[in-house]
């Protein structure tokens, strides 16, 4: 008689335990994520506040009143007697202005900053040329230098070439390779395997056409990372563009939500307008991170890991 082998029973899924230690440490990152998402809360409910409630119920947590009012302000779809009429303060923001200036300027330099970092990463990761370590240590030691140190001379050197008060004067000095974008992109090219390359290699391909063929769609992965990290970081620029081009007509969203607050045409700034449009403001930002960030945390843990 022949026996038929049974199935192992299936393994038992580890119960969830709950022990002082699990608890305390859930209490504390709630804890830090409420502290965290506060001022976000405060900056939402004021954006919904109707003016005239603002100092009266600046502690409560929900507002009393919902309104809209305050959007439609920043989004130019009042007039100033209406807005004036729904508790505003007069004070005018070309927000569509400001957004198209910001995404053009963010889309520029990702472009730009993409396609030059990583060109300079395979290069580094795949060509061998004298002097290439050096070079290396050099982009990487750039991470080290504060950004501050180099407003003044660049800020000259645009003053120079006649680009103040132009976009191109406010994309120039992100457009070329960064530290970290070479370095990251180089620790992942280095992980594709060179067999790859060499058979391309044998039959007569150059090393641009490795690139462009078999390299970067390898690397769809880190170069949407490094993409969404820079798109951020340029979405909140600030400094350069309002030392630059402090015209209306090339202000990004951070350089015109300092003017929309400078404005006091009835004593004192239009907080709850200036709450609406930061709330808008951030809405990209928060895409991103919700649509991208378990890819962004799995690539640099796995550059990072190389």
């Amino acid at each position: 008689m022949k026996q038929i082998a049974t199935p192992m029973p299936a393994a038992k899924r580890a119960r969830f335990v709950v022990s002082p230690g699990r608890t305390i440490s859930w209490l504390l990152l709630a804890m830090m994520l409420a502290i965290t998402l506060m001022p976000v809360w405060m900056a939402v409910k004021t954006a919904l506040t109707p003016p005239d409630d603002l100092f009266t119920h600046s502690s409560d947590l929900l507002p009393r009143a919902i309104t809209l009012a305050n959007f439609k302000r920043v989004l130019g779809l009042m007039s100033v007697e209406e807005s004036l009429a729904a508790g505003g303060s007069g004070a005018g923001i070309d927000f569509l202005k400001a957004l198209g200036n910001s995404v053009l300027f963010t889309s520029i330099v990702v472009v730009m900053q993409i396609t030059c970092s990583a060109m300079a990463a395979y290069a580094f990761a795949r060509l061998r040329f004298p002097g290439r370590r050096v070079l290396f240590g050099l982009f990487i030691g750039s991470m080290m230098v504060p950004t501050v140190v180099t407003f003044i001379p660049n800020f000259i050197l645009m003053k120079e070439l006649g680009w103040l008060n132009t976009m191109t004067g406010m994309v120039a000095p992100f457009c070329l390779m960064q530290g970290f974008s070479v370095f990251f992109l180089r620790q992942f090219f280095l992980s594709i395997p060179r067999d790859l390359e060499e058979a391309a290699l044998l039959d007569g391909a150059s090393h641009f056409y490795i690139f462009v063929r078999i390299v970067l769609p390898l690397s769809l992965t880190p170069i949407v990372t490094i993409a969404m990290l820079t798109g951020i970081n340029m979405w909140n620029e600030f400094f350069w563009p309002y030392l630059v081009a402090k015209d209306e007509a090339h202000q990004v969203i951070p350089v015109a939500l300092q003017a929309f607050r400078s404005q006091t045409p009835q004593g004192q700034p239009d907080w709850t307008g200036l709450m609406a449009a930061t709330v808008i403001s951030i809405l990209p930002t928060i895409v991103l991170l919700v649509a991208l960030g378990r890819r962004v945390v799995e690539s640099v843990q796995f550059t990072g890991g190389k």
